[in-house]
Parts: structure tokens; sequence; C-alpha cells
């Protein structure tokens, strides 16, 4: 039986209409130290991710990252901004990936504690996909079969090849073998939200990270949750965009239910 490589695809562009070049901002000037510098890191320390590849959009204002991937020594590959799906795909295919782990790379605090105990359920279930959906909006992650993935593109329509890279898993349940990981409830809170889509989001991870520097890059994801809790100007800071982040979330992750 060929041995299972789980590849951590972390789709990149620089284009955004509300934050510009999301993955490269700073979360701490003085460090130079980026948004996705900490997911990079992050990643890095968790044995069961076998190695990162960046899959960058095309464009010269993506050139950016093809440098970065060079000086972090990680591969990467060039393809369609719009078809993102595609550009996970190319990133197993050269690492000869048999699953890929995907988290959004505008997404600094990735709930890394789970990575093991969810790939391991996932090798063991045999699953195609496995979805760790519940947590604070931006720590979340998907573990997919690379073969599912190659199915989706074949089969699915323009709109399944978007960033929305399993939603045709998710709209053809029965046709995958998927499982949804259960998230533990103190980390599910939809009045909080750790991605960076906006320039309020930005100056909210900003803060986190100054505080718990020095656990960086693994902040633990309850800390930053009472962290917020004591410092309720920064919750209402995001607090306009967090409602459409949810509804949109889970618009998507329920499909299955459907």
């Amino acid at each position: 039986m060929k041995s299972r490589k789980l590849v951590a695809a972390l789709a990149v562009r620089n284009r955004g209409s509300r934050l510009y070049g999301k993955p490269m901002q700073n979360l701490h000037i003085e460090s130079s130290t980026t948004i996705l510098d900490n997911v990079i890191a992050c990643i890095k320390t968790e044995d069961s991710v076998s190695e990162i590849v960046l899959g960058i959009a095309e464009g010269n204002d993506c050139n950016v990252f093809s440098d970065y991937a060079d000086s972090m020594q990680i591969p990467s590959i060039i393809g369609s901004e719009e078809d993102v799906l595609s550009r996970l795909i190319q990133c197993g295919d050269i690492t000869e990936a048999t699953d890929i782990f995907r988290v959004t790379s505008e997404s600094p605090f990735p709930s890394y504690s789970f990575i093991k105990e969810v790939w391991e359920n996932h090798r063991t279930t045999n699953s195609d996909a496995t979805f760790f959906d519940d947590v604070v909006d931006g720590c979340g992650f998907e573990i997919i079969k690379l073969d599912a993935l190659k199915e989706s593109h074949h089969l699915g329509e323009r709109r399944h090849r978007s960033e929305l890279c399993t939603l045709f898993i998710r709209e053809n349940i029965n046709k995958f073998k998927v499982t949804k990981f259960d998230v533990p409830l103190h980390l599910i809170r939809h009045d909080l939200r750790l991605t960076v889509d906006n320039p309020e989001d930005l100056i909210v991870c900003k803060a986190i990270y100054n505080q718990f520097r020095d656990f960086a890059p693994r902040i633990p994801i309850d800390k930053i949750i009472n962290f917020l809790d004591q410092n309720l100007e920064l919750i209402k800071l995001t607090e306009p965009f967090t409602s459409a982040g949810y509804e949109s979330m889970y618009n998507w992750s329920n499909h299955e239910q459907e």
C-alpha cells in the first residue's frame, strides 16, 4: 500500500478589494513578521505535514511570492488566479502528495494543536475529506485526498474551482467519504474572527500577535479567545464583518446536511 504524504498547499495572491496583499501584511513591524510567515512557521512545527508549497496566482503583482518561496526554501507553483482548486492540485502533484492540508494564507493563527489528531483520524477512517470547520473563523482547516480534489476538478463546474475548493465534495456528499471533526465547544465562537480581509481584522491580529509574541508561531487559540474577551473594543472592531463571514461559512460548510 502506498504510504500517505500530507502536504500543506497555501494558495496566495496579492489582489484584494478591501486590503491589498493580505498574506504579506505585517503582524509585527519591528521584526517584519508577516501573516504568511506565522502560518508557515506554525505548520512547520507539525511533523504530520511533510512539506509546504505555495500555490501562487499568475500575474506580475504576485512575483513577490516566488521570491518569498525561494527565500524560505519551499517549493512553489504558478497557476490560474481564478481556478484555485487547480493550484492546490499542482501543489500536490509536484510534491507527490497523497493528501492536501488546506488553510487560508490570510489567517495567521491555525488550530495547530489538532492537526496530528485530525490527520490520524483522516487516515484511520480512510476519509476522502476531513473538515475542521466550526472553530473560530480563520482557525479551521481541511485535509483532503489529492484524488478527491482531482475528481472535484474534473466533475465540478466553474464555481467549484474557485477559492471554495471543497465545495463540490460538500455538495456531493454521497460520492465521497467525509468526516466532520468535532470542535471543542469553547472554541466555537461566532462573535470572533481571526482572518484578515479588512483593515480592522489586521488591527486585531496585530494586537494578538504583539500580546503573545513569545508564544509565536504556536499561539494558543484559548489564550487568544481569553484576550479578546478582556478587550471588547477589539471584538467590536470586527463586529460589522463577523455575521456575514459566518453566514457564508455555514452556507458553504453545511451543504452536506442538505
